[in-house]
């Protein structure tokens, strides 16, 4: 019997060890990845521009508090963008109550963010159901562009905001039509990936988030659940004609736990051919 309880005990340790090494792996600094694309149509004479793509902030969950989103804002900022695209999901759950306190404690980290062309985004699920009418009025006061089924220009580049397709409120004909009257090198910026196969060939880069890259990635099993699944699952795809890019986000969903997925964020060169 006192072996069996030693065993017990060991396992026990070793199991909130695991926890206790998850949660700490969720809060950490987000790693910073780096690429360089060559677009077409770029405006003559344009020079090229650093892209910051942030995603799934979730504040209010146990992984994220304004502490740590004002320290994911300095190393923002000293990465030097010219422009900050924010993919969705800025506040945490289901509840319009609790969505409302996190969309006021999103207000003084995001007013720090600097970046010459601004920081434009789109919503996530998350906020379609938490953030409700509360979050587009805490973004503007933030600074924030938030950008539903339209597009807008920013330096060289046409951005096409387009709203969640995980909650069907993405209206593509809507997006694109706005988006092919501008003139510049044209991006989609969503949440959820899923969306992309059927946007239209003339979109040369999607960037997304939602998938958390999986969040919780347990070896010969599977990521968590609904989450990190599918052709789209993290970082680089190509379809014909177009590069697609979904971020692991800096925040977590349903635990506040990661596992082999860091929180990351990407610094994009994007210029001519």
């Amino acid at each position: 019997m006192r072996l069996l309880f030693r065993l017990l005990l060991v396992l026990a340790l070793a199991v909130v060890a695991l926890f206790a090494w998850m949660h700490h792996e969720a809060r950490l600094d987000p790693v910073v990845r780096r690429a360089t694309m060559h677009l077409p149509d770029w405006p003559e004479g344009k020079a090229p521009v650093r892209v910051l793509l942030l995603s799934d902030i979730h504040m209010g969950s146990a992984a994220m508090d304004p502490a740590r989103l004002e320290r994911i804002v300095d190393q923002a900022n000293a990465l030097t963008p010219n422009l900050v695209l924010i993919a969705g999901d800025f506040v945490y759950g289901n509840d319009e109550g609790e969505g409302v306190r996190s969309a006021q404690h999103l207000v003084a980290p995001l007013s720090r963010l600097r970046a010459p062309l601004g920081v434009v985004a789109v919503s996530g699920n998350h906020d379609y159901w938490a953030g409700g009418d509360s979050l587009p009025p805490a973004l503007k006061r933030a600074g924030v562009t938030l950008l539903d089924n339209e597009a807008i220009v920013r330096g060289p580049l046409a951005i096409g905001g387009l709203a969640d397709g995980y909650t069907l409120h993405a209206r593509i004909p809507v997006t694109m039509t706005a988006l092919y009257k501008l003139p510049g090198a044209k991006l989609v910026l969503t949440h959820a990936p899923d969306i992309t196969p059927y946007l239209p060939g003339k979109v040369d880069l999607v960037l997304a988030g939602h998938t958390h890259c999986g969040q919780v990635l347990i070896p010969y099993v599977t990521a968590l659940p609904r989450v990190g699944r599918g052709r789209y699952a993290c970082g680089w795809t190509r379809d014909p004609g177009r590069l697609n890019l979904v971020t692991a986000g800096v925040g977590t969903s349903i635990l506040p736990f990661r596992l082999g997925a860091d929180p990351d964020m990407w610094l994009l060169t994007l210029g001519p051919n």
